[in-house]
């Protein structure tokens, strides 16, 4: 009797562990959607509201700076006033934000919609995950439960990008956006239903919002500069008081967090842990380099090759299927080899991926052109997805994994947008103003190919800063056997 109630037992008294998993299910699946589904809508977006080249590049960044920015608050706001208010308030806040983002008439109001649209999943991803793991404790349903978890959030992914071409193609990109719509009323509905109001939340210190803004304003302005190169020099005054203004706030943030009274977003001290710092170093880099990747391979099959938005998201399944066979293998390998060693290997692999793209021609195809660096760098991505998460945590305190987590999510986040920000600026320069295939394909391959750069980065990181002999525990081992046979 002990042993059955350990291994379903609930954190909170009437709750629908069924309906709960389904509600964070869908929640998961949303959120991994949008982060991939608006690449292939993007040159119809161009086209439709009227955005530069360089412009349009903000569709990704106001959602991935306010996402990556404000989830360690969002997580710090669950935990004081409760997982299902805040659920419940980001759900709505994305939903209204998806719907605003369909109806948008102007660049600006898409921009600011998407804003909103990161905002809301800052609120709602921790605190779905945090009532996951409330509600499935221990045993073989916690197993079961992130089992699921992980499935939705790589079905997210992979499907994103085909959801978005088939849209876009046959009903048009506000349909990209208004996808997430009833998403968000289904999950909401579910919450509403299935989540008890649970015990009061313990009020501590209250969570540290000037310093979310800080780093929020700072990320924004530091991308705003980058970006706006293309109209003002590196050496104008114009970029210079931009970018010294952005290290302003940046450098107050951290001030903020050393000195405030209320809960910190993010302890500075966890930072000295080697294995903490280098895995996020790592998975900024990584996000950087993946962020401007699918931007610029889905506009090199639209714009070079002349691919429709269906077919161009039907192409990228083949990278969306490496992934899956990279997270696979790494679990497999992660019996026997250290996690940094399938960091080095998955980064080298995605690297020579992403080398091999930086060969695209004007006159290529998909099969010539794509195909195999696709697989390449999926399969590496995906070796490096587990080992990443494993390292973020290694050594630390029990009761700071959560932050720990967090301050993982953020950083492939803001690395997503600064990559974008420094390649699609790059690659805009070597375009110049032609608009022909040759012009647009030379800047594509260029962006791509430093994306490679930025893996080697990342690989050099893994060598340097983390440590090789972190092999998983025997128990460890026992039970990801036991999570592999159960979503076998």
């Amino acid at each position: 009797m002990t042993r059955r109630r350990s291994a379903g037992a609930l954190a909170e008294p009437g709750a629908r562990p069924g309906l709960i998993l389904a509600a964070v299910a869908v929640v998961q699946f949303m959120v991994s959607l949008d982060l991939s589904v608006v690449n292939v809508g993007l040159a119809q977006i161009a086209a439709g509201l009227g955005f530069s080249a360089v412009g349009l590049t903000w569709v990704i960044h106001a959602y991935a700076l306010t996402f990556g920015g404000l989830l360690l608050l969002g997580g710090k706001a669950a935990d004081r006033y409760g997982r299902k208010p805040v659920l419940l308030l980001g759900l709505a806040l994305f939903g209204l934000a998806s719907l605003a983002s369909g109806l948008a008439q102007a660049p600006g109001q898409l921009v600011a919609a998407r804003a909103a649209q990161g905002i809301g999943a800052a609120a709602l991803a921790p605190a779905a995950l945090a009532l996951l793991t409330t509600t499935f404790p221990a045993g073989r349903a916690r197993v079961r439960a992130f089992g699921i978890w992980s499935a939705t959030n790589a079905a997210g992914g992979a499907l994103g990008v085909l959801i978005g071409g088939v849209l876009t193609e046959y009903a048009g990109w506000r349909w990209v956006m208004f996808v997430s719509v009833p998403m968000a009323a289904c999950a909401l509905a579910l919450t509403w239903r299935a989540v008890p109001a649970g015990p009061p939340p313990v009020r501590g210190a209250r969570p540290d919002v000037l310093g979310a803004v800080l780093a929020t304003a700072g990320m924004t302005l530091l991308v705003f500069g980058i970006v706006r190169t293309d109209r003002y020099a590196w050496t104008s005054p114009v970029t210079v008081a931009t970018l010294a203004v952005a290290a302003v706030l940046l450098a107050a943030f951290i001030v903020v967090e050393r000195t405030t009274a209320r809960q910190p977003l993010i302890r500075l001290g966890l930072l000295a842990n080697r294995s903490v710092a280098g895995a996020n170093a790592y998975n900024l880099l990584v996000g950087a380099a993946m962020a401007a990747a699918f931007y610029f391979a889905s506009l090199y099959l639209q714009r070079v090759l002349g691919t429709g938005p269906a077919l161009t998201g039907v192409e990228f399944l083949p990278f969306a299927l490496g992934v899956v066979a990279g997270s696979v293998l790494a679990v497999r390998l992660g019996y026997r080899l250290a996690p940094r060693t399938l960091l080095v290997i998955g980064g080298l692999l995605t690297a020579a991926g992403f080398a091999w793209f930086g060969l695209i021609s004007a006159d290529g195809a998909f099969v010539t052109d794509v195909l195999g660096p696709s697989i390449v760098a999926g399969v590496g991505f995906g070796l490096c997805l587990g080992p990443v998460v494993s390292t973020a945590t290694v050594g630390v305190a029990a009761h700071e994994t959560g932050a720990a987590s967090g301050l993982l999510n953020s950083s492939r986040q803001i690395g997503a947008s600064l990559g974008l920000a420094v390649l699609g600026t790059v690659a805009h320069d070597r375009t110049g103003q032609a608009v022909t295939p040759e012009a647009l394909n030379a800047g594509y391959a260029l962006g791509l190919s430093l994306g490679a750069v930025l893996l080697l980065g990342a690989v050099l990181i893994a060598l340097t800063v983390l440590r090789g002999n972190n092999l998983p525990a025997r128990a460890e081992q026992a039970d990801d056997r036991v999570s592999l046979s159960a979503r076998d």
